[in-house]
């Protein structure tokens, strides 16, 4: 076989981007994913997608429009974010409806992770318009490649609650799941967390992904409790942290499948009948009022 022609191949790669760049996009939603850190995480296609929209959708004009600046994209902004998201929504499906092309991102990595946007999908899917992904960087991805805990099955579980007694009741809720838990922290509540969780779900396995893909990226691989230990006398981490647990071992699956009565004792031993039904409701997915009424006949022995 003869060898091939790099030249020519670098040639006719220049060729077929060109092409793509000045074939114009068809009228839809892009999604869009973007560097979770080192801004050269992003895939040709991406800037393709970008540079040819009518407008791009972001959290954070100032934030999207230096990373943009550093590729020469030049493509008008508009805020969207929770705080504009009801007015914001119908101006865009509107553009798309009249034939525009609009692009969303998060200020970091895929979309709809933990970040504005389902809204948006689903009032575009309802109207019929096309949704276009346009797949790239994501902490959960990245992290899961390098934390050497099992990846065929993993359930990503967002953001923990702030105060330690709801955030215990969710965790219970998950010690069950048969499949790595991955989680989003900040940096102040990283020592809590991982105390919570050993708590729970004991000597599991566990990773600490901080700053992914930067100057500064970390992975520490501990058990839970070890990992609890050091980050409670180790300063506050900086940077954007991804959590990852190991899988329940064989056997404790079975013996952690609490039922919503055993989830609701444990809350209401440090939480009022309302808060600890908010929490279980929380975590079980079970109606708030059902599980209130529930918390009402499990009542604290001294009558709180």
């Amino acid at each position: 076989m003869n060898p091939i022609d790099d030249t020519e191949t670098k040639a006719d790669d220049i060729d077929r981007r060109g092409r793509e760049q000045s074939r114009p996009l068809p009228p839809a939603l892009y999604i869009v994913a973007t560097p979770i850190g080192n801004a050269r995480d992003i895939t040709l296609r991406a800037l393709d997608v970008l540079a040819g929209a009518d407008v791009i959708a972001c959290e954070d004009t100032r934030t999207t429009g230096a990373f943009l600046a550093r590729h020469g994209i030049k493509t008008p902004l508009t805020p969207y974010h929770e705080h504009n998201a009801e007015a914001a929504r119908p101006q865009l499906l509107a553009r798309i409806e009249g034939g525009g092309r609009v692009a969303l991102v998060s200020d970091a990595g895929t979309p709809l992770v933990s970040d504005p946007g389902y809204k948006l999908v689903r009032g575009a899917v309802s109207a019929g318009l096309k949704v276009v992904p346009i797949p790239g960087p994501s902490a959960v991805t990245a992290a899961l490649t390098v934390a050497g805990l099992p990846t065929d099955r993993f359930l990503f579980a967002g953001f923990l609650p702030a105060k330690s007694a709801a955030r215990r009741t969710a965790i219970a809720a998950l010690q069950g799941i048969e499949a790595t838990l991955v989680f989003y922290e900040a940096p102040h509540r990283l020592a809590e967390t991982l105390a919570d969780l050993a708590a729970v779900l004991g000597p599991r396995e566990a990773a600490v992904a901080r700053e992914l893909t930067k100057y500064f990226e970390e992975v520490r691989r501990e058990t839970l409790p070890a990992l609890a230990a050091h980050y409670e006398t180790a300063a506050t981490p900086k940077g954007e942290i991804t959590l990852l647990v190991a899988p329940p071992a064989e056997g404790e699956a079975e013996a952690a499948a609490e039922t919503t009565e055993a989830l609701l004792d444990r809350a209401l031993a440090s939480m009022s009948p309302a808060e600890a039904a908010k929490a279980v409701a929380a975590a079980t997915g079970r109606p708030k009022r059902e599980v209130y009424a529930m918390a009402l006949t499990r009542r604290r022995p001294d009558g709180a």
